[in-house]
């Protein structure tokens, strides 16, 4: 098989039939991505990490496009360009530390457990957030989304079989985890950041916007324990649920082959890789 078809084959880690597939395509993940930051926030220690190690003030949007960049990659991108990414994410980590601001302790952004709470954080709220702006999952395809990605947690370093793989293992460990988890002085910072970040230039103008219609959203779209323990006000449920629909829905009016370019363009190009049939598609769910 020649280099070309090579490619032409590989169909990345999850593949077009999969749940990632056509979830991770949906324009609800732009809302998605910023609740999970959120969520993320309310461990100490995923805090603490972000608040001293991160340069999010001087590149406030940084942090959400790395995100997206990966997730975008891991899903729609060649095995061999996904793999390499990971080991650069993973060098990186390595050499990252942090102080616990209870104990003092310095500890290693990539500690299983911190790792964990990451992904959890991460991808339940993908799931989520897109199922509630109307993307039509059932249980089993639900349960399939967290299974694949174990694939996902593994890039970071993470053993699969440690990882939740279905919605019950998901609501299991929130509930060993929400002990830890707590509103403090990194996660306020947190707060007011993704709420209103020193954007300069042109964007600046845009905040008195973004905040209500974006950040706060995204925050009132946390699980009702979250937005407890953070204390700051949110929009009720319903309006928040409307909401959301609203942006999904008006997000979806643009076309799909602009829409996809943003902010990465991995999609286009796995389609271009794939061809047509590896369009997203909510059709195209895989039945379980």
């Amino acid at each position: 098989m020649s280099t070309t078809e090579q490619r032409v084959a590989d169909q990345g880690l999850v593949g077009p039939r999969s749940v990632t597939w056509q979830l991770h395509a949906d324009p609800a993940m732009w809302l998605a991505g910023i609740t999970s930051l959120f969520l993320q926030a309310l461990h100490p220690l995923a805090a603490a990490g972000v608040v001293q190690n991160s340069n999010f003030r001087e590149d406030p949007l940084g942090r959400l496009e790395r995100t997206a960049r990966f997730v975008g990659l891991s899903t729609y991108g060649p095995t061999q360009d996904v793999h390499k990414a990971a080991e650069r994410v993973r060098a990186l980590h390595r050499t990252l530390r942090g102080k616990d601001p209870e104990t003092g302790r310095v500890f290693r952004v990539d500690e299983p457990e911190l790792l964990l709470w990451v992904h959890c954080a991460e991808v339940s709220t993908f799931l989520t957030v897109v199922h509630r702006a109307g993307l039509r999952l059932s249980k089993p395809q639900a349960d399939r989304y967290l299974r694949e990605q174990r694939a996902s947690a593994a890039l970071v370093g993470l053993h699969p079989e440690d990882v939740p793989g279905s919605t019950e293992e998901m609501s299991r460990y929130f509930r060993r985890a929400r002990p830890e988890l707590k509103h403090g002085e990194n996660s306020a910072v947190v707060y007011r950041f993704l709420h209103r970040p020193p954007l300069q230039g042109p964007l600046r103008h845009g905040l008195p916007v973004y905040e209500p219609a974006v950040a706060h959203l995204a925050y009132s779209l946390l699980p009702s324990w979250a937005i407890r323990l953070y204390g700051e006000p949110a929009y009720p449920p319903v309006v928040a649920s409307a909401m959301l629909r609203a942006a999904r829905t008006g997000a979806l009016l643009i076309p799909a082959s602009i829409r996809w370019r943003s902010p990465t363009g991995y999609l286009p190009r796995a389609i271009r890789r794939l061809g047509p049939d590896a369009r997203p598609s909510a059709r195209l769910l895989p039945e379980c």
